[in-house]
């Protein structure tokens, strides 16, 4: 069992994920360059865990086709 996202977390994630899904691979170090394109944050953990959400629902997406 994974942890808990928070509502802003799940928020940012998808909304960037359902804007630029086609960008987004598997691998977190390769989100973490994307990412950059099209978001800031000033916490570099709050970054982590919107870019780890995002993997993961790359990762369900992948799966379910």
């Amino acid at each position: 069992m994974g942890r808990i996202k928070t509502s802003f977390v799940k928020h940012v994630g998808r909304d960037i994920f359902e804007k630029h899904a086609d960008e987004f691979t598997n691998d977190f170090n390769k989100n973490k360059g994307v990412i950059k394109k099209y978001a800031y944050f000033v916490s570099k953990r709050m970054k982590n865990i919107v870019i780890g959400y995002i993997t993961a629902m790359k990762k369900q997406q992948q799966k379910a086709s």
